[in-house]
This record gives structure tokens, C-alpha cells and sequence, in this order.
């Protein structure tokens, strides 16, 4: 009992000094807190530097929430872009699609313009609006026809040369025969050599030659033309160049390209005058001494005193 009185007596002026003390540092705390001086400032600066505690950890959790809704919306705002990115991306390959297809055209009829004809050739364009080629038959179908003029037999040409015949006419539309046709024949003239020959369709890109006169005057790559020869075709029109087959045989490599064939120029080829009366081919100055020229002279009747004597 004696013990836990001295104790008692020990502990309580401690508890109350210690009392005391806090009190007395709070209050200089507090002193200190309200003066307002630049030095006092600096020094309550550093205290909280040093003595109150980061609360980061503490704030980890909402600043993460916060960097999530906001990469979230990012990544919304970057879907929208993506998708409408991929429209505009649909978009231009449709009009790249377009402008690739009027370069090509455009391409197609500068080449038309380009051709050298005859000036005294009129033409008339026309868009290949069907391949019905087979096997057994190569012709094209055209946009145009009797309506435009179209007469059967006349010449077609491409960009460069010449393609085929106009093969059967219809009120809007009509049929061109290909040089590779195996029903094609056409004439047609070798230069520099000047031989003539027949280039005969076999449902090939090279087409051979036949019934050259004088084969040891072609050579590969001589230049191929169209003939005037029984009036299928006017002349100088560019076919080809002759080229040798694996099979020896002298082909022709056709300038026209027959691959892309979209627009086709017709040209207006009049057939020549055709002379089917021989005895009116006179040479100057024949029909003032020919029989139209000579006065026809009638009998005269004999006096009948002739007749009687007789």
C-alpha cells in the first residue's frame, strides 16, 4: 500500500508537467503560426516540409481513377477519329477508283486523236460496250450504228491501229469482226518492199500472212498498212509489224491493243466508183471521133426509073 501511494505521488506532478509543457508549445505554436513576418514564413515553410506527411499514397487511388476516365474518353475520341477515318479512306479509294477510270479514258482518247488518217476520212466514236469474242468468233459490239450513220463493211480503229470491220449494223448498236477472226481477210501491203499479201484472222494476236509473193523481201519488223485492193479497206491504215511465228511462219504484230479495247473510231470509208461499162474508159479527145460523134446518115430512096431499068 505504501508503494502504490509513493507511485501516485510520483506520477501525478510528472503528468501535470508534461500537461504544462504541451500547452505551453502549443501556445508558442500558435504564436508563432499568426506572426507575419517573411522569416517566421520561411521557417513555417520548412516545418511543414519536414514534419506533416505526403499524402500521395492517399491520393493514388483517385488520381488513377481520374487518369482512367480520361484515357477512356481518349480512347473514345480516338474510335470516332479511327471510324471516321476509315469512311473518308472508303471514300477516296472510290474516287480514286473514278479518277483511274477517266485517266484511262482520257488516255484512250487522246490516243483516238492522235491517229493519222486520211484527211479526207471522217469518223465516227464509239464505246465497246460488250466482248461477245469466242473461241470460234472475235467481235466487239459498239454504241453506235445505223442511227449514227454506221454502214456495214466500214473500218474500225483503236488508239493506235487498225482493229477490224463493221460486220452487221443495228438501229443503236453494231458489230465489229476482229482482224483475228478466223473469217478476216484483208489485204494489206509490207513496207519498205511493197509486197502485198492477205492477213488471215486465226483466232490469234498474231495473225499470219498469206500469198506473199516474194517472202525473202519481209523481214521482222517491217511495217504492216492496209491495202486499197477491192475496196474493203483505204489504204495506209496501220495494221502491224510482221514478226516470225514459233512456227516459222510470218505473223503480224497488230498495233492495236486488243487487251483494253473501250472506245473504237469508225471510220467513214465511200466505196470507189466502179466502172461496169469498159467502152467508156476513152482517152482525151476520143468522143469528138467516136461513133456518138459521127452524123447518121439516112438511105435516100432510088428514082424509080432506076427501078424500072433494073
Amino acid at each position: 500500500m505504501a508503494k502504490d501511494k509513493n507511485s501516485e505521488d510520483f506520477i501525478g506532478p510528472l503528468r501535470r508537467l508534461l500537461v504544462g509543457v504541451i500547452l505551453l508549445v502549443l501556445f508558442g505554436l500558435f504564436l508563432v503560426w499568426r506572426i507575419d513576418s517573411p522569416r517566421v514564413e520561411r521557417f513555417r515553410a520548412a516545418a511543414i516540409d519536414k514534419f506533416v506527411p505526403s499524402f500521395d499514397w492517399a491520393m493514388a487511388p483517385i488520381t488513377g481513377i481520374g487518369h482512367l476516365i480520361s484515357d477512356f474518353q481518349s480512347y473514345q475520341q480516338l474510335a470516332d477519329q479511327n471510324q471516321d477515318l476509315r469512311r473518308e479512306l472508303q471514300q477516296m479509294k472510290a474516287w480514286k477508283e473514278a479518277a483511274l477510270q477517266l485517266e484511262q479514258e482520257n488516255a484512250k482518247l487522246l490516243d483516238l486523236n492522235n491517229v493519222s488518217i486520211d484527211p479526207q476520212l471522217t469518223f465516227v466514236t464509239g464505246v465497246v460496250v460488250t466482248d461477245s469474242g469466242s473461241p470460234f468468233r472475235q467481235s466487239v459490239l459498239v454504241n453506235v450504228g445505223a442511227r449514227d450513220g454506221i454502214i456495214d463493211g466500214w473500218p474500225t480503229m483503236d488508239g493506235i491501229g487498225l482493229v477490224g470491220r463493221i460486220a452487221g449494223v443495228g438501229q443503236e448498236t453494231s458489230r465489229v469482226m476482229l482482224l483475228t477472226d478466223t473469217s478476216s481477210r484483208i489485204p494489206v501491203i509490207i513496207q519498205p518492199s511493197g509486197q502485198k499479201a492477205i492477213l488471215a484472222g486465226d483466232n490469234t494476236l498474231n495473225p499470219p500472212l498469206e500469198f506473199l509473193e516474194d517472202t525473202g523481201l519481209v523481214r521482222p519488223g517491217d511495217r504492216v498498212v492496209s491495202s486499197s485492193d477491192g475496196g474493203v479497206f483505204p489504204s495506209d491504215l496501220l495494221v502491224g509489224q510482221v514478226a516470225l511465228g514459233t512456227d516459222q511462219r510470218l505473223r503480224v504484230r497488230l498495233s492495236a491493243d486488243y487487251q483494253r479495247l473501250e472506245f473504237l473510231r469508225v471510220l467513214r470509208a465511200h466505196p470507189h466508183e466502179v466502172i461496169e461499162d469498159p467502152g467508156g474508159l476513152l482517152t482525151p479527145g476520143a468522143e469528138f471521133f467516136g461513133p456518138a460523134a459521127l452524123p447518121v446518115i439516112a438511105p435516100q430512096p432510088l428514082p424509080s426509073d432506076d427501078l424500072d431499068d433494073g
